[in-house]
């Protein structure tokens, strides 16, 4: 007999018990199931579709470790499939067309497949429709799981005949529920080593995994192993931290969670929240975005909400532009903090904004008519003949240093594009344009 002869059954039982903690626990039926109660508690859509034995493809969108692939796998073995995985990671498009070419066989003899692929966005537009007719004719069940936004991923002839579920991250008190149970199953979990924890300890794991039952489970499974090589049974709040080591913040920097945080740091402050405001900046910038792409939208915030009712707001984001470049990571980062405090503070007003949306507006559908002869230069014999410059005033020679000539073409003459607000500074720029309209008005007279 070799040494390495090893039965089947005995390889397998060897294999799940060296598996990490988050496969060793994962659920195998509904009720183990913690989380998503918006999709298979008792009577709602996804559970009904389970107990139904719908036969319909679906994609699961969500976070990180929020049961994705648990689901699938448990909805194979409920409706009594043949479950097949793959990642597109790393899996290529040639080898999923092989197990649709032998699922169509085996739906001959009454035999049916669940296809599961795992970050399907990753598949590009042709390698997703390789799927189509497959799932049309009801060969296979396709289950995709994506941690992106379906409606931009994954193309719009496989996602119409798919259903979207939708799964959220994890609660903490889900996922101290999860770190408990995995504490005291003596078969798959670590009831057997007789390790406890503080329930501080659990609070803390729970709130760095940020909604992830696999990120817990994982550290849980490392608090552990570091409580008993010290001979300690206890896991406690400073030995899961040190466990933990570093948060890992829920963010891709492509994808949807990139544009969500963003677009949180530009409303708060908008609202003039600077609170917010700082809490999302660090989100981003403690997940490693490039901090020079949050200064390019901090400048963008000045000029478009804050504006000219404190114009000097774009100096100072410029200038936290600059130190972020010459100072770099952590110290940099003070100054788009500071930057980002004051356009939350400072009064706000989008009226060039706005003006400039609606000259683009006034450009797009009005002609392009020529410059009013008054308003060009006159440089030749030719030019003044042709009344190149006649009647054109110049400002700094009349009364006030305001002329009353129109300077906008005929078709749009009168029109007022910049609406100053009340706010900061704008209030002495409307007062200004108040002032000019009486001066025109005056010489008109």
């Amino acid at each position: 007999m070799s040494l390495f002869d090893t039965s089947p059954i005995a390889a397998a039982s060897g294999r799940a018990k060296q598996a990490p903690l988050a496969e060793r626990m994962r659920p195998q039926t509904l009720d183990e199931y913690v989380g998503q109660e918006h999709l298979i508690a008792p009577g709602k859509p996804l559970r009904l579709a389970i107990e139904s034995d719908d036969p319909t493809s679906m994609i699961f969108w969500g976070p990180p470790g929020t049961g994705k692939t648990t689901l699938a796998k448990i909805i194979a073995r409920l409706t009594q499939a043949s479950f097949i995985e793959f990642s597109a990671v790393l899996s290529g498009i040639k080898e999923i067309k092989q197990v649709m070419v032998d699922a169509e066989k085996a739906a001959d003899f009454g035999s049916r497949t669940i296809l599961f692929v795992d970050e399907i966005h990753r598949f590009n537009k042709a390698q997703q429709d390789a799927f189509l007719p497959y799932v049309e004719r009801g060969t296979i069940r396709l289950i995709g799981a994506t941690t992106e936004n379906p409606s931009f991923e994954i193309n719009a002839a496989l996602l119409s005949r798919c259903r979207v579920y939708t799964l959220v991250g994890l609660t903490e008190e889900q996922v101290i529920s999860l770190l408990h149970r995995a504490l005291t199953d003596t078969e798959r979990g670590l009831g057997a080593s007789a390790v406890e924890a503080d329930e501080e300890a659990l609070s803390t794991i729970a709130a760095y995994a940020s909604g992830d039952a696999r990120n817990a489970l994982n550290a849980l499974e490392i608090a552990a192993k570091l409580a008993q090589g010290r001979g300690d049974r206890t896991i406690t709040k400073p030995l899961a931290a040190e466990a933990l080591q570093r948060r890992v913040l829920l963010y891709d920097k492509k994808g949807e969670q990139h544009y969500d945080i963003i677009s949180a740091l530009h409303k708060s402050v908008r609202n003039s929240d600077p609170d917010a405001a700082l809490y999302w900046l660090g989100r981003m910038l403690e997940a490693g975005e490039d901090p020079m792409y949050c200064a390019r939208r901090i400048i963008r915030m000045a000029i478009e909400d804050i504006g000219l009712a404190a114009p000097e707001a774009l100096n100072l984001c410029l200038s936290a532009k600059d130190a972020m470049h010459f100072l770099g990571h952590p110290e940099g980062e003070l100054a788009l903090a500071q930057a980002v405090v004051y356009l939350a503070l400072a009064p706000k007003s989008n009226a060039v904004y706005t003006a400039y949306n609606t000259v683009r507006a006034d450009i797009e559908a009005t002609a392009a008519e020529p410059v009013p002869l008054h308003l060009r230069n006159a440089p030749t014999k030719l030019m003044k003949e042709l009344d190149y410059g006649r009647d054109y005033q110049y400002a700094h020679d009349v009364e006030g240093r305001v002329a009353d000539m129109e300077c906008l073409p005929p078709s749009l003459a009168g029109r007022r594009y910049y609406q100053p607000t009340g706010e900061g500074r704008e209030k002495l720029l409307a007062q200004r344009m108040d002032e000019i309209a009486r001066i025109k008005a005056d010489k008109r007279k």
